[in-house]
């Protein structure tokens, strides 16, 4: 019974470790994959003495990671004052020309600067909502409020909601649910996402210290 008892307690000490090393080992040999495609691409441009030069560097592991860091880095710092910014815009402007590459680019683009910038309302607010079935709730991230036409027939008090799927929330179901329906509760992001990462198993904790 001890036994038992001690191997899930040392599962459970482990487990977390073990899991956020092997993610991070994935995500270094994914950028590794990516810069060794990136030196075979190079390496037709170059002569044999030159590739031999660089071959060295597809055997230094986590150098894609620091790379990739490094890029996105200068990119930011580069993004950031006005001969930055008047290059970027030169290639939205080209990338916005070409066909069919432009729906998608668009499409990504909006996305990406609606959740990732900081004057957004994405992913900022936690609710509950009823689904699938009235008086079953379930933990949902407010993204925004409909708009456009799709506001024009349905009303105003609608608000956009993504419902995660677990244990993976990165899928899950978009729905416009009536602001009256749902409930907005004092959770955080990460807060919710644990707690559907862990199928309700890891409750929030109060972020203050009780009587305090």
């Amino acid at each position: 019974m001890h036994i038992k008892k001690y191997l899930l307690a040392g599962l459970l000490v482990w487990l977390p470790l073990v899991i956020t090393l092997w993610v991070l080992w994935w995500l270094v040999g994914l950028f590794d994959g990516v810069f060794a495609s990136v030196l075979s691409g190079l390496g037709s441009l170059m002569t044999d003495q030159q590739e031999s030069d660089v071959q060295f560097l597809r055997e230094v592991h986590g150098l894609g990671v620091v790379l990739v860091f490094s890029v996105l880095l200068l990119t930011g710092a580069l993004a950031s004052n006005v001969v930055g910014r008047w290059w970027v815009w030169q290639f939205d402007a080209l990338f916005t020309r070409i066909p069919f590459f432009k729906s998608i680019y668009n499409s990504v683009k909006k996305v990406s600067n609606t959740l990732f910038s900081s004057n957004g309302n994405a992913f900022r607010k936690v609710v509950l909502v009823q689904y699938p079935l009235a008086g079953t709730w379930t933990i949902g991230f407010q993204t925004g409020t409909p708009s456009g036409e799709v506001e024009s027939l349905l009303g105003s008090d609608l608000i956009n909601v993504y419902i995660p799927t677990t244990p993976n929330p990165t899928s899950g179901f978009f729905l416009m649910v009536p602001k009256s329906e749902t409930k907005e509760i004092d959770m955080s992001v990460d807060q919710a996402l644990t707690y559907v990462l862990s199928m309700g198993a890891v409750a929030p904790e109060n972020e203050t210290t009780p009587g305090v």
